[in-house]
């Protein structure tokens, strides 16, 4: 309805839809329209459902590039991930983008692979799109990707990590506890002859050294590495557990994914070998598939959403200051070591 009391006709017609139509249609100032898109914060929840309504009966589409001009903002948060075939990282996606979407944000989501050189080359990209705020996995990058971050005068929060020194925000675990808990635990289950399968990223690598460095101070256990291009599989992971049973005797199989586990698990099956009696398994990242396999298989949880949405929470906090002050924040979510039937 119109002022008078008639039906409203968008402007797509004659014409796109300005932002006086939306002002006219929900009864508001367009200075009001203007805070509702782009700082919804500061107006009321119902002045925002009310202009929220009036840009769906007007068909209205602001104009980011016009608004990031005249205001040096973007609107525009860079998520960048190794990838979104695991459902951990596909979790924290979810997360983000929920959290930012509502204040106004819209998120840019680049996948970065494992290597330094593919994360070099998706920031370059990012940066050039001047966010108003990054979301990095990992806390190690290469020496160039460091000084990118450090000189773009960026919000940041590294996530999916653990460090003294971050860059700027960080929000994680510690892979190296990690290994270390997992070995431990195994041990206190009186297995002392270890196979490990491993992807050949850096994270990964990290709990392994965990888990190799807890052998040693406890000075019993044996292990045998073997390591898997990325991302991980079932196939690999009974490739290497079958390479591993054939050349060595071991009483426990640790992967650094729920499904390099599930293919142990499979190798082991079709062995006919007793699971845990004479072969243990254990997993990582807690799946969907791990709690329904059959025995369901041992993992270490991570709470991908709340990594994401700490991580969304720290840079909306920082984005709505008016000046860049690097924080050297950390929040360690921590992990679970999840017992069920292959342990």
């Amino acid at each position: 309805m119109d002022d008078s009391g008639g039906t409203y006709r968008s402007s797509r017609s004659t014409g796109s839809a300005r932002l006086t139509d939306v002002a006219r249609v929900a009864g508001v100032a367009p200075m009001t329209v203007s805070r509702a898109l782009n700082r919804p914060e500061l107006v009321s929840e119902s002045t925002r459902l009310r202009v929220q309504q009036a840009v769906l009966e007007t068909g209205y589409v602001p104009n980011r590039v016009a608004g990031a001009l005249a205001s040096s903002r973007s609107r525009l948060v860079a998520l960048l991930v190794p990838t979104v075939a695991h459902s951990l990282f596909a979790e924290v996606v979810q997360t983000v983008m929920g959290a930012l979407s509502p204040q106004g944000y819209q998120v840019l989501l680049g996948l970065v692979g494992y290597t330094p050189e593919q994360e070099e080359t998706i920031l370059e990209t990012v940066l050039s799109r001047r966010p108003d705020g990054i979301v990095l996995t990992g806390c190690r990058h290469s020496p160039l990707t460091r000084q990118r971050l450090q000189s773009a005068q960026v919000p940041l929060v590294e996530i999916w990590d653990m460090t003294d020194d971050p860059l700027d925000m960080l929000v994680g675990f510690s892979h190296e506890s990690v290994g270390r808990d997992v070995a431990e635990h195994l041990l206190s289950r009186g297995c002392r002859r270890f196979g490990l399968i491993s992807a050949d990223d850096s994270r990964a690598r990290r709990r392994v050294a965990g888990f190799v460095s807890a052998l040693e101070r406890a000075g019993e256990g044996a292990y045998q590495l073997r390591e898997v291009g990325t991302p991980s599989s079932m196939p690999w992971g009974r490739e290497k557990s079958a390479e591993l049973l054939d050349q060595h005797s071991l009483d426990a199989i640790v992967c650094s994914s729920d499904i390099l586990a599930l293919g142990v698990l499979a190798e082991a099956q079709s062995r006919g070998l007793s699971v845990p009696g004479e072969l243990a398994i254990m997993g990582f990242g807690d799946s969907s598939y791990a709690a329904a396999s059959f025995p369901a298989l041992s993992t270490v949880r991570i709470d991908g959403a709340a990594i994401g949405l700490r991580a969304a929470e720290h840079l909306l906090q920082r984005m709505a200051q008016p000046t860049f002050q690097r924080a050297g924040q950390t929040l360690d979510i921590g992990f679970e070591i999840v017992d069920r039937d292959t342990t």
